[in-house]
């Protein structure tokens, strides 16, 4: 998904969240008036991939313990140049879990995202405009960690918020599942 299929998905994105609905506007203006918002030398802020990684059984989301930010989130990073924010989801998720059993569970977008990262190591404070795609994997495969996470786990979808410290971005995208699989995750709750 290059730039100019990522603009017409965002066009047609629906969402039943306001927050979305305004990140809209703002990830259009990125894309059509910065050349270079693909890669990180746009100071002010640029594109990002994630991969939201649920089990086959849908019975939990794998979450990274993130070094620099000390947050537990969904895998994903720096889009580097590379302009296929959906081929960059999928390397991040890859090379940050390890797991080779990935699969998209649709090619569509899942959820968008604009957050600030804080100044670190010398590089000022930026927004990340974060696209996200739904990913699944087999829990059993073993998971490898990466250098830019303390930590991998598996993490039941009941207890996301308490993971997660009621991450607003992750708890939407966790209500998303609930509503993509109502039947599945509401037996699993009981």
């Amino acid at each position: 998904m290059k730039r100019k299929a990522l603009i017409l998905a965002l066009e047609h994105y629906q969402t039943d969240y306001p927050e979305e609905g305004i990140f809209i506007s703002r990830f259009r203006s990125l894309l059509c008036n910065f050349h270079n918002c693909y890669k990180r030398d746009l100071v002010t802020g640029h594109m990002t991939a994630s991969a939201f990684i649920i089990d086959q059984k849908i019975t939990s989301i794998l979450l990274t313990h993130h070094k620099k930010l000390n947050r537990w989130l969904q895998p994903g990073g720096h889009a580097d140049g590379m302009e296929d924010i959906r081929a960059v989801a999928f390397k991040e998720g890859s090379e940050e879990t390890g797991l080779s059993s990935l699969t998209f569970h649709h090619n569509s977008i899942f959820d968008i995202d604009i957050h600030q990262i804080p100044a670190h190591a010398g590089v000022q404070a930026h927004f990340h405009y974060d696209i996200r795609f739904l990913l699944m994997a087999d829990k059993n495969e073993p998971l490898q960690i990466s250098d830019e996470s303390h930590d991998l786990a598996w993490v039941p979808i009941d207890e996301i918020t308490e993971m997660t410290r009621g991450n607003h971005s992750i708890l939407r995208m966790t209500a998303k599942l609930r509503c993509l699989f109502p039947d599945i995750i509401s037996k699993k709750s009981k």
